[in-house]
């Protein structure tokens, strides 16, 4: 894949997340260090659907935060120098501003366009909406630190 763009195995050597919390499949269009999307492939055997709602599975809206978090630090993590990098983690810190405004149903692909709006030291904020066909499924504002490995 080209520079402005990640697969799944290049996020999961820049991300601690493994399956099934690893919600993420790729990372485009990036803009080194400011923004990027994000694609999430919603199935209809993802872990959540069997009890989140039986017979009318949603995503969780805790899920579509936790993807926006993860496109944010494979976004951090892929513009920081790889032997800096190599030993840090990023956290959520904090969430602002979530809204979620249509349900998102198995079956579909989930677009993230995120941006990093603000860096200082280690803290970034972030924000992002959430897309599946063109249609507004959710967007929020976060931040996140990026924190030595332990």
């Amino acid at each position: 894949m080209n520079s402005d763009s990640l697969n799944k195995k290049q996020i999961i050597d820049l991300l601690p997340h493994r399956e099934p919390m690893l919600l993420i499949e790729e990372l485009i269009n990036i803009k080194k260090l400011f923004s990027a999307t994000a694609i999430v492939n919603v199935k209809k055997d993802s872990f959540f659907v069997q009890g989140h709602f039986p017979g009318n599975p949603v995503m969780p809206g805790v899920l579509i935060v936790e993807a926006f978090g993860q496109a944010a630090a494979a976004l951090t993590a892929h513009g920081i120098d790889k032997k800096e990098y190599e030993n840090k983690l990023v956290f959520l810190m904090g969430i602002d501003k979530a809204r979620f405004r249509n349900p998102v149903i198995p079956d579909c692909k989930l677009e993230l366009n995120i941006e990093a709006t603000r860096s200082h030291g280690r803290v970034w904020k972030y924000k992002g909406e959430a897309f599946v066909e063109g249609k507004k499924m959710a967007d929020a504002q976060w931040s996140a630190t990026v924190v030595d490995r332990k």
